[in-house]
């Protein structure tokens, strides 16, 4: 009769792998609403900076007028105006898109001291249910605004080729004098395509790198709307 015994390596490996899965936790943060928003944005605002690049330098041609073909722009407009929705009447986390605590000295502390985790100053840094205070500046200060700047002088533009006494032209037609002529808003337009680009590939490298070196999900976490914390 033959006995089984365990390696000491093996059981303290297995230990500490017990250890590991009981110092993780789990909170619930984004709503689904929340995430349909989320990549249904991440889908418009592709397609929008692809089409709106090919308009400016085309490399083939689509039937119609570009009026015709602005789908995507809908969508991102219908789905800002949800999301402000959602704001109102979802969880704590939904609202922080829409405010930030500018006043607040530990919040600036915070920004700083996550900038200094993203210059790799510092081994580890603090852990947020919500976005970190940098991440929330940089989704009001760049994305929100630069949405918003995107939807208005994309309507003015769309209201152009609209022609006079459309819906587009009648709300959104004061935008073209405001910046001067019609180029110019195209040139502003374009500029806050490339600003969008800028911010996206920024916010796809901090959350692979979050997920990667940080202690807590991200990526997964727009999926399932649960955090996951690792001490």
């Amino acid at each position: 009769m033959s006995t089984t015994t365990s390696h000491p390596a093996s059981a303290s490996h297995d230990a500490r792998e017990l250890r590991q899965g009981q110092s993780i936790r789990s909170v619930y943060v984004y709503e689904a609403p929340v995430r349909i928003w989320h990549w249904l944005n991440a889908l418009s605002i592709t397609v929008l900076c692809v089409t709106g690049y090919f308009i400016g330098q085309p490399l083939l041609t689509m039937p119609g007028e570009a009026s015709a073909h602005y789908l995507m722009g809908y969508i991102m407009a219908v789905g800002m105006f949800a999301r402000a929705y959602w704001a109102l009447v979802g969880n704590h986390h939904a609202k922080k898109l829409f405010w930030v605590p500018m006043f607040q000295k530990t919040y600036w502390r915070e920004v700083f001291n996550m900038l200094r985790w993203y210059l790799f100053l510092i081994p580890k840094p603090n852990q947020y249910v919500g976005h970190n205070p940098l991440a929330r500046l940089a989704m009001f200060g760049f994305y929100l605004m630069f949405s918003n700047f995107m939807l208005l002088t994309g309507f003015a533009l769309y209201g152009e080729g609209a022609q006079m006494g459309s819906w587009q032209e009648r709300l959104f037609g004061w935008v073209i004098p405001l910046f001067g002529q019609s180029q110019d808003v195209h040139t502003w337009h374009r500029l806050g395509m490339w600003g969008i680009v800028t911010f996206v590939l920024l916010h796809i490298y901090a959350a692979i790198r979050e997920d990667i070196m940080g202690r807590q999900s991200i990526v997964s976490t727009m999926i399932s709307g649960h955090r996951t914390f690792k001490e």
